[in-house]
């Protein structure tokens, strides 16, 4: 049959296979901004820089926080790639924004459920290069299919569809479900069977039907022949098997003439047994095989045509998939707004927009009030939860009182760190300049606006208070960090100055722009002329730059320049320690020889730089001098303070040290002695306790090997006697207490814990339901013994519902525990796989040896197991033998042929 002229129909169903021709533009999922004037030179620089400054504001690991709260593998792939959707304008930045808040709001009703969701962008791709899909890949496209589905009605019940949810329709409002394709698949395959149905085409349908009566056919032929066959000696039963792909009977090779004009398609191992197809039967096995190769070629042009479809809709079934990651991503961000109390930034277009007569209203161009960085934020709160972890215990011993301090004090550190800033940048300006010291919070300062830049660019809420606003800016370019190079022998001030060159080559007039320390590392005179000049330039030429410095002259820029707008970190000089809030408007000081001071410089190198500047500026470091002489005071009288409480603690720690000292020698020696006389007590009790299980265990051997398979179990028995008599010899009493109850009357139940009198008055459990002969199996630790019902006694409060919790700890152990099974209750068995540790092979064994064999197998099951008994044919003997003891033992809940075609092996499961 030709490829090209098969068709499928489906009875009594209106769904039939179309190509329709449909060509969809896939979404962008992240693209550069262009413009028509942008030649590719300039792009490519961009594209460059703009990796280096998500490198410096650490994007990837921003994006690596938003990415556990992705619920499908496209979204959290791109997510751990940095490869979230930015807006490249300032009304796809808004509309990330919405989406963000409208599924904010789905979140607070509900949940939406994403899973079935698969990326099947692999195998559409597979599909399209014309290789043929298997059955697993399409139910995996019919799964995904019908959880988009799902998921789109999902999202319109979830809210009343005003405006804010329509945002988030609006992303599958264009997308083709392919309910089609759908429903064609899964009239074609069953994918809880992962069969090809026999619907699914009519040539199908009669192929397998003509493969079924010719099966019967064959069958019947082939068990009349067999029967013959058995009657007349030839065969111990009759056996039907398949080789070569052909369905053959076995018969003795001594009786082989019983099958005239036979075939022989095999021999046994041994050679006894001939596997024979008789000549009656040769038509009908070729036509199986025919039938078999038909039935193959009819499935493979189901599947092509299958494969054929999807391949068609591949512009549908990616836009769909896009779709589907463009919502994930929205709620993520709105379930990570969620976990840092995120608020929904105000995106304007110009610093003042609206122009002169929204300037009242709107004075500053960025008013972002008690932000903190998100990276810093999430850091903060792993570490309170490390601090409430640890401090659970100590809050369990406090009164409410105490408790609630303890809780305020925890809630106050987390509100303190990350220190939460204030940006507020006047409307018209386009330069700042931050100063202050070393450590102050210049550079985080600097890189929490420029991430808050991305975050409200991507749709990502702020962690700030009330409404933030700020600017969307069409690139955000970083120099912030060392850029020493030594393959393209750069210095740190050469890699510096080559990347603010790129930074003024791209940057345009709706550009951020950040500058960490400008122009530093060479001549102080020389660097503040050039840093004048680069801020100049970038005045008329960029949205907003923010840089850094230690050049107390670029702060003049502001006299003779509104434009200009000068930041000071705070720094307290009482503590000597900076307060991380901005003072907007200010000049900062340096205050590097305090810091320097205050982190153990040394004091020699700290007096001698003093001099030096007071000879730079003697009237400013004047006043500086008198202020920082007075904190010395009073931390030096602080300090003295501190030293005489710790020389009065430290005297009396020494002589207690001395005291525990002097008994701690003694006690050593103490416990030398007592170490050797326990050990010469324990080495004499485990040689004597050695000697006697050497004894049983070489008694157990010899009477092993003289012992039969009925004589097992009585041997068993007797050696865990001894045993026990030995345990019970060595093991102390631990002084539990017992119900003391008629023994008559008192029966222990499977999983119960007892007091066993032989086992050195230990806590044992019964592993077995007591049997008729008056004794009980029970496990101690990794010992079994069979014990007399005399010897058990209940444990004091025991209840019958405690056994419920002795069975899943026997089972953690790794304990082989067989529970009683209700006849009533369905049991559930292990897969009927054969492996290599579910088989055993009798094979070669005498009879006799192969019972030993099996019955050991049989015990060491798990229960709700199977195992595969290989017995083989040959003269029946051992087949009977396997047989019988399988249908007589207590665990053996059924047992069956392997297979119709295989009575050389059989199943049986385990109680």
């Amino acid at each position: 049959m030709e490829l090209s002229n098969h068709f499928i129909s489906f009875k009594n169903s209106p769904i039939q296979f179309s190509k329709p021709f449909r060509f969809n533009t896939l979404k962008p999922l992240f693209s550069l901004p262009t413009s028509p004037d942008s030649p590719l030179p300039r792009l490519s620089l961009y594209r460059s820089l703009q990796s280096e400054t998500l490198k410096a504001l650490e994007w990837s690991s921003l994006c690596e926080r938003l990415s556990v709260f992705t619920s499908t593998s496209m979204g959290y792939s791109v997510t751990q790639n940095a490869a979230i959707p930015i807006g490249k304008s300032l009304q796809e930045s808004r509309k990330l924004l919405d989406q963000t808040a409208a599924a904010l709001a789905v979140t607070q009703s509900g949940t939406l459920d994403f899973s079935g969701i698969e990326d099947i962008s692999g195998i559409v791709n597979s599909a399209v290069s014309g290789n043929l899909l298997t059955v697993s890949e399409l139910c995996a496209v019919r799964r995904t299919l019908r959880a988009a589905r799902a998921l789109f009605e999902g999202l319109k019940d979830s809210g009343d569809c005003s405006e804010r949810y329509m945002h988030l329709l609006e992303i599958l409002q264009g997308c083709n479900l392919q309910i089609e394709l759908e429903q064609k698949i899964g009239f074609c395959i069953d994918c809880n069977l992962s069969i090809i149905l026999d619907r699914a085409s009519e040539e199908l349908e009669i192929i397998r039907s003509e493969r079924k009566k010719n099966m019967e056919n064959l069958d019947t032929l082939l068990k009349g022949i067999s029967a013959q066959i058995f009657q007349a000696g030839g065969i111990d039963k009759p056996l039907i098997t398949k080789r070569r792909s052909r369905l053959c009977i076995g018969v003795r090779a001594t009786h082989k003439y019983l099958i005239p004009n036979g075939v022989i398609l095999d021999v046994s191992g041994s050679g006894a047994t001939y596997f024979m197809e008789p000549g009656d039967a040769v038509e009908l096995n070729n036509f199986e095989v025919m039938l078999s190769n038909s039935e193959k070629a009819e499935e493979i042009a189901i599947l092509s045509l299958l494969t054929s479809e999807i391949a068609e809709s591949e512009g549908d079934i990616k836009y769909l998939l896009d779709g589907i990651l463009e919502l994930d991503l929205a709620f993520a961000r709105a379930a990570y707004a969620q976990q840092m109390n995120g608020v929904h930034p105000i995106l304007t277009s110009e610093d003042c927009e609206g122009g002169p007569s929204n300037r009242v209203n709107y004075a500053l161009s960025i008013d972002i009030e008690g932000i903190q960085h998100p990276l810093l934020l999430g850091s903060s709160q792993r570490s309170l939860s490390e601090v409430f972890g640890s401090n659970s215990e100590k809050s369990a011993e406090l009164d409410d009182g105490d408790s609630v301090m303890a809780t305020e004090s925890l809630s106050k550190r987390a509100s303190e760190f990350p220190v939460p800033i204030n940006i507020k940048v006047e409307c018209g300006t386009r330069v700042v300049v931050i100063s202050g010291p070393n450590t102050g919070g210049k550079t985080a300062s600097m890189k929490t606006l420029g991430i808050a830049s991305l975050m409200s660019k991507a749709g990502l809420f702020l962690p700030a208070n009330n409404t933030p606003r700020i600017p969307w800016f069409d690139l955000v370019l970083a120099d912030i960090g060392d850029h020493q190079s030594l393959e393209q022998n750069l210095s740190t001030f050469s890699g510096h100055i080559s990347r603010i060159c790129t930074i003024l080559e791209v940057a345009s007039k709706e550009s951020l722009v950040l500058i960490d320390e400008i122009c530093s590392g060479t001549d102080p005179s020389e660097g503040v002329a050039l840093s004048t000049s680069i801020l100049q330039y970038l005045r008329d030429r960029v949205n907003l730059a923010v840089v850094t410095t230690h050049y107390a002259d670029l702060s003049l820029l502001k006299d003779k320049d509104t434009r200009f707008l000068n930041a000071a970190m705070e720094f307290s000089l009482e503590t000597l320690q900076p307060t991380y809030q901005i003072l907007w408007g200010s000049t900062g000081d340096s205050n590097a020889l305090s810091i320097a001071k205050s982190l153990g410089f040394d004091s020699h190198m700290i007096e001698r730089a003093q001099k030096w500047v007071e000879k730079l500026m003697p009237e400013k470091q004047q006043q500086r001098k008198g202020l920082l002489y007075q904190s010395l005071m009073e931390e030096k009288n602080r300090l003295e303070a501190q030293a005489t409480k710790a020389a009065s603690l430290h005297s009396e720690i020494m002589r207690l040290y001395h005291e525990i000292q002097h008994e701690a020698e003694d006690l050593d020696r103490r416990v030398i002695a007592l170490l050797k006389k326990e050990t010469k007590q324990v080495q004499q009790e485990l040689k004597a306790t050695k000697s006697q299980i050497e004894i049983v265990v070489r008694d157990f051997e010899n009477l092993l090997r003289k012992a039969t398979p009925d004589q097992f179990n009585s041997l068993i028995k007797k050696s865990e006697s001894a045993i026990a008599s030995i345990v019970e010899a060595h093991c102390p009493s631990d002084g539990l207490h017992v119900n003391e109850v008629d023994v008559s009357s008192y029966t222990p139940q499977y999983g119960e814990q007892v007091y066993v009198k032989r086992l050195g008055s230990k806590i044992a459990t019964v592993v077995e339901a007591p049997g008729n002969d008056e004794t009980i199996l029970v496990q101690y630790g990794k010992i079994r013994v069979r014990v007399k019902k005399s010897d058990i006694r209940a444990i004091q409060g025991n209840e019958r519902s405690d056994a419920t919790n002795v069975v899943p700890r026997l089972k953690r152990q790794g304990q082989q525990i067989h529970p009683e099974v209700n006849q009533n209750e369905e049991v559930s068995y292990g897969p009927k796989v054969q492996t290599s540790k579910n088989t055993v092979d009798l094979r070669g064994m005498r009879v006799e040896e192969a019972a030993f064999h099996l019955e050991m197998a049989l015990s060491a099951r798990e229960p709700g197991s199977v195992i595969f008994v290989v017995h083989g044919m040959g003269t029946g003997a051992l087949k009977q033998r396997a047989l019988e003891i399988l249908g007589k033992h207590p665990r053996v809940a059924k047992y069956e042929p392997e297979s119709p075609m295989n009575f050389g092996c059989t199943v049986a499961y385990i109680n």
